[in-house]
């Protein structure tokens, strides 16, 4: 009965948006254009992009699977103070956006992004940034393309590997409709890598980030243990900041 309902509440357990009203205004410190991207035909995706004077570039920014745009713009207005142009969208049903839930439609979504960018970008100049739920994503687009660095913050081996530790009674593997195995994508990225992973977490544990770590090309990989981080801290400790600035400089 338990596994049952693990099966058909899985969406509700993975994923937690908050939503807005499409005419909510957002307001942030940063100069910023809210764009809505018609990724397919019954799919619309609201993104904010904060613009700067003389960029160093811009970074596509994925977020993690609770809240919306009206705080993850203010996450991303950090990055805007070090010089960078950043992106960030609301999946489908966070926000403002509409469409139906999937995981290819997380991949597409994000392509979309990533082709919106390169039309206004070198490829050069493009930062990867996943954070929690984001990070197989941000994983996934790094695999396919060439962007300058793929920076990971509480990445996990794969969604599956973190459902085990959640519910290690239930057979997890036959129930999970969604898998994001960034265990497999990240065997293919060819820019530098940069993780970062508290050992106090305890939605994605330590040991999913060491896991995939192990799996990473070692030679362009780079793992910041945060000791005592949780989940939604890592920004209050100094190895980060001074992880993220000297990766950003």
């Amino acid at each position: 009965m338990i596994g049952a309902s693990l099966y058909f509440l899985q969406e509700k357990i993975l994923f937690l948006p908050s939503n807005l009203a499409q005419d909510f205004q957002y307001e942030f410190r940063y100069p910023f254009e809210e764009l809505f991207f018609q990724t397919s035909e019954d799919v619309s995706i609201n993104a904010i992009h904060f613009k700067t004077e003389n960029p160093k570039g811009v970074i596509l920014y994925f977020h993690g699977n609770a809240g919306d745009l009206s705080r993850w713009g203010i996450i991303g207005e950090h990055f805007v103070s070090q010089n960078y142009d950043v992106l960030i969208m609301d999946y489908r049903t966070y926000g403002k956006s509409k469409g139906k839930l999937s995981e290819q439609g997380f991949y597409d979504d994000a392509q979309f992004c990533y082709d919106y960018l390169l039309k206004q970008y070198s490829e050069e100049d493009i930062v990867l940034y996943g954070r929690s739920l984001g990070t197989g994503i941000a994983t996934y687009l790094a695999s396919k393309h060439q962007p300058n660095q793929l920076i990971l913050e509480t990445p996990y081996y794969s969604i599956l590997d973190v459902a085990k530790h959640r519910f290690p009674l239930f057979p997890v593997t036959a129930l999970l409709k969604y898998e994001f195995p960034t265990n497999e994508f990240i065997t293919s990225v060819k820019c530098p890598i940069t993780m970062f992973h508290g050992t106090d977490d305890k939605v994605i544990p330590y040991s999913s980030a060491e896991k995939l770590k192990s799996v990473a090309p070692s030679d362009n990989t780079s793992f910041i243990t945060i000791d005592g981080g949780g989940h939604n801290n890592l920004i209050s400790f100094d190895l980060y900041k001074e992880g993220i600035l000297s990766i950003l400089k």
